[in-house]
């Protein structure tokens, strides 16, 4: 596979809890550099971010992250100011405890106001594919599709475990048509990267990949 099109479909991704504005400057340049989708970064670099690459790259950030048990109306106000502060796009996390309690309905209502402070972003939803059975995923991938958001995720990278092949299968055959996959944490090499496309994942969620296809 061609790496442009592993580079058209990344986010380049930091999301360290010690990363600094030198550190993801940096990943602002290289994303520029090699045409990637997005740089995913955390929400207090949003605003310089998006000053820094003045429409040259989209900004990507994160609600809820990582755990996603904040209130709604948490969720929904760090959405309101990451859209102000120049965020094009939304990757939220859910309420697993809800998925767990079967509370399909709470999860969705909570999607829908995320999806409607997004203002018309791209919404992305981080359902954490290691913490849920087959039966809840799939459960999931139906409330995702219902919600109206862009894409199912399928992990933080801050869990027990990240993406996997079978997962993005799942999700592929479960979402919507007009549902994407993002597949995310623990993609370490150029191989798992073509096979996740291939299985269907439009977005690559990773900070390793334009290290990788350098080499």
């Amino acid at each position: 596979m061609d790496k442009r099109e592993i580079l058209k479909r990344l986010d380049h991704t930091l999301l360290k809890q010690d990363a600094t504005w030198e550190q993801i400057k940096k990943i602002c340049d290289e994303g520029v550099e090699y045409g990637v989708v997005s740089v995913c970064i955390p929400p207090s670099f949003v605003k310089r971010a998006a000053e820094y690459l003045d429409g040259r790259l989209a900004v990507c950030t994160v609600i809820g992250f990582p755990n996603g048990y904040m209130t709604t109306a948490s969720k929904v106000f760090e959405t309101e100011d990451a859209v102000k502060n120049g965020a094009d796009e939304i990757d939220m996390v859910i309420n697993i405890g809800m998925v767990k309690e079967g509370n399909y309905g709470g999860v969705l209502d909570e999607i829908r106001a995320v999806r409607r402070a997004c203002e018309g972003k791209i919404l992305k939803v981080i359902i954490e594919t290691c913490l849920l059975t087959e039966e809840e995923k799939i459960k999931m991938c139906q409330v995702v599709t219902e919600s109206g958001a862009d894409y199912i995720k399928t992990s933080t990278g801050f869990a027990s475990g990240g993406a996997t092949f079978e997962d993005v299968k799942l999700m592929r055959a479960h979402v919507g048509p007009q549902v994407k996959v993002k597949a995310a944490g623990g993609i370490s090499s150029v191989e798992d990267a073509e096979t996740f496309i291939q299985l269907g994942a439009d977005r690559l969620g990773t900070s390793r990949l334009i290290k990788l296809l350098e080499a």
